[in-house]
């Protein structure tokens, strides 16, 4: 049963991120004031200049306490700030994946209710279901602990933190929203998507990478998520995955619309685990997150044709549509250029 009305004023965490920045866009133009929290200020100032309606927050999920007082006067949290497995720099990360994703997840709800917050809504992700190749996948079909690295576990006891809590507090209110591979504009990190945009673009994939995946446009999943806060059910997960495409749909789509020429040939295994050998070789050196690591290459092959979602739920209760993805696909482009991550000609690529 839905208790929460007249929300008006909301604490973004992670709102630099993709997710973030898109969603603290569209509760402004939804009237909202926004608290947003921001591990670097200037990046902050960066990310929002010229904005109205939003007051940054400097904090960290590792240390929610230090920014709790900031939740007060707020009527809703939404949670979007996470470590990711696509920022992996070769090797185990879990020790940070529980910290932030976890407990940071635990202690954030736990300050929200503190703070006379009723409102939480979780980002949560695809991550925590699983289903037969090939077969549609809804919000029923959760993946057992034991079938997840480390990065899904992650999510799957963050999920299970802010049920927990509710079983706890029965005056609290909170859903979960389940994006898939998100893709979209000011994605500064960037995130692994933007990663991909930019070394396509740029030619620096030597071919095809196998998998399937469900693209989404974070600025869908953002409307997704204001749509939860007013119109979602108590403890209830909503999937906003989006698209189900394989890369060698993907890649040539991204190719036309940038108008780059893509590679055609998919990459022999052998070779791409090698690839990816190297890039947390790379990583461990400079310091630089990568895009391709051996932990994603198994997750790609594990989890290929395991994205077809069905969003039958989410569509009836919170009226989600997606937009067309070459619109997504042109945006995201669009943006880099316009930053000049990309050049404005584009550049030679591989055959």
């Amino acid at each position: 049963m839905k208790i929460v009305k007249n929300l008006r004023s909301a604490f973004v965490t992670g709102a630099t991120g993709l997710l973030g920045n898109n969603l603290v866009r569209e509760l402004i133009a939804h009237g909202f004031s926004v608290k947003a929290l921001v591990r670097s200020l200037t990046k902050g100032q960066q990310q929002f200049a010229g904005l109205k309606g939003v007051e940054l927050v400097l904090g960290d999920m590792g240390d929610v306490s230090a920014f709790s007082k900031a939740l007060e006067g707020c009527d809703v949290v939404f949670h979007t700030a996470a470590f990711f497995r696509d920022n992996y720099k070769g090797g185990s990360h879990w020790e940070e994946l529980k910290r932030i994703n976890v407990d940071g997840t635990q202690r954030l709800i736990e300050q929200a209710y503190r703070a006379g917050i009723r409102c939480f809504i979780q980002t949560s992700s695809i991550a925590v279901l699983n289903g037969e190749p090939g077969m549609p996948i809804d919000e029923t079909c959760l993946r057992d602990l034991a079938d997840s690295d480390d990065y899904y576990r992650s999510k799957i006891l963050a999920d299970q933190a802010v049920l927990t809590f509710l079983a706890l507090h029965p005056d609290m209110h909170a859903s979960l929203v389940l994006p898939g591979w998100m893709w979209g504009p000011a994605d500064i990190g960037p995130t692994s998507s933007g990663q991909f945009v930019n070394d396509v673009v740029l030619g620096k994939l030597p071919g095809l990478v196998p998998g399937s995946f469900s693209v989404v446009d974070a600025r869908d999943v953002a409307k997704a998520q204001i749509s939860a806060a007013k119109h979602g059910q108590r403890g209830e997960r909503y999937l906003a995955a989006g698209r189900h495409m394989t890369m060698r749909e993907l890649m040539p789509l991204l190719g036309k619309i940038a108008g780059v020429k893509t590679p055609t040939r998919d990459l022999p295994l052998p070779l791409l685990y090698i690839l990816a050998a190297l890039q947390e070789l790379y990583a461990r050196i400079t310091g630089k997150p990568i895009l391709l690591s051996l932990a994603t290459v198994r997750l790609m092959l594990k989890e290929a044709g395991r994205t077809h979602f069905n969003h039958s739920k989410s569509e009836r209760e919170l009226k989600l549509t997606f937009r067309p993805i070459e619109q997504t696909v042109a945006d995201t482009v669009a943006w880099y250029r316009s930053h000049d991550w990309l050049p404005k000609t584009p550049a030679k690529s591989v055959k």
